[in-house]
């Protein structure tokens, strides 16, 4: 989407939501020469922190193609944040109800005509004791094999040092001023896929694909490694159980 067609509220955003950020933080922005000029594609981005959707934004709003985000329904009854959210053209996700595929339809809408869609592959905040990205779920695979769009992998840090997810005690931790870092990558080789039916298990690998984009992308800019295994919540509270289990019966 050129500049020229963000438009009034997405613009009114900015006006509200630069100038805190521009204050509070100082920014590392890398890889913009891999955001698409023109014409529909896909961004997946890892979550680590409330705050990160406008570190992300502020990135990509710079670029001049602003991204369009799947949010849960819920937030758009939320008052402002959903007047903003709805007139600013963001997708609402209904989880588990009879209107669930209309995210999905109104995703590939929307690449198709040549904006773009902004995909947390994992679905949630990350649980990863060290933040690094969980498993995804399948949503941007699905669309990206639909539409043939490009998938551009983003990984960013900092914000999670600013509002760390979770947190009880602490939760703003503005003090020294922390660096957002937002990376992102060339398009994700997703070719081998091409042609091939879109069966759980070809858009399990197409996700563990993009998936290890981002987090590659996130370790270079963490300068470290990424756990060979991805953390996955669901597999630690069954082993959690289990090991209680054991306990119980000693």
């Amino acid at each position: 989407m050129p500049r020229r067609r963000i438009g009034f509220w997405y613009r009114l955003a900015a006006v509200i939501a630069k100038p805190p950020l521009v204050v509070l933080f100082k920014r590392d922005w890398r890889g913009t020469e891999h955001i698409p000029a023109e014409g529909g594609f896909i961004t997946a981005v890892n979550h680590n922190s409330y705050l990160d959707p406008l570190s992300y934004a502020h990135y990509q709003y710079n670029t001049g193609r602003v991204p369009r985000f799947l949010a849960k329904a819920g937030l758009f009854k939320a008052g402002f944040v959903g007047t903003m959210l709805t007139n600013t053209g963001q997708i609402p996700v209904y989880r588990e109800t009879a209107n669930a595929l209309d995210a999905f339809r109104a995703a590939v809408d929307a690449i198709e005509r040549g904006e773009c869609v902004a995909f947390y592959p994992e679905g949630t905040l990350t649980r990863d004791p060290d933040m690094w990205p969980m498993p995804g779920k399948t949503g941007a695979a699905r669309v990206a094999l639909l539409t043939k769009a490009p998938v551009i992998p983003v990984a960013q840090w900092g914000a999670n040092l600013a509002m760390p997810p979770y947190a009880k005690t602490d939760k703003f931790r503005l003090f020294p001023r922390k660096t957002l870092v937002v990376q992102a990558g060339p398009p994700v080789d997703l070719s081998r896929f091409d042609g091939l039916e879109p069966t759980p298990e070809v858009l399990r690998e197409a996700t563990e694909t993009i998936m290890a984009a981002i987090t590659a992308l996130l370790e270079e800019v963490r300068g470290e490694k990424a756990p060979a295994e991805p953390y996955d919540p669901r597999r630690a509270r069954q082993e959690q159980r289990r090991k209680a289990a054991e306990g119980g019966t000693k």
